[in-house]
């Protein structure tokens, strides 16, 4: 499971926490249309797709401005220096 063996380069560059972030989105993605399908099956109804598209897109934009802030504050560091925030 790649969530598993990124977790200890969750805290890297920002390459490497881009990679994290894709990852865990895809892994509770994946699991979100696991638990969709069977409330869709369960209710009759279209509305857990539509809980479950909201979702994943508010995870895919949390994790692009995880991603983007980390790499301005890569930017603003000395040439070689790596940022460490979380």
């Amino acid at each position: 499971m790649p969530s598993v063996s990124g977790y200890a380069y969750r805290s890297g560059d920002a390459n490497m926490r881009s990679v994290w972030v894709c990852s865990r989105n895809d892994v509770l993605g994946n699991l979100a249309v696991l638990l969709a399908a069977l409330g869709v099956f369960g209710t009759g109804t279209g509305w857990p797709d539509l809980i479950v598209a909201t979702v994943m897109a508010a995870l895919a934009i949390q994790g692009a401005v995880l991603v983007v802030r980390h790499a301005r504050e890569e930017l603003s560091l000395p040439r070689g220096q790596i940022a460490t925030s979380t």
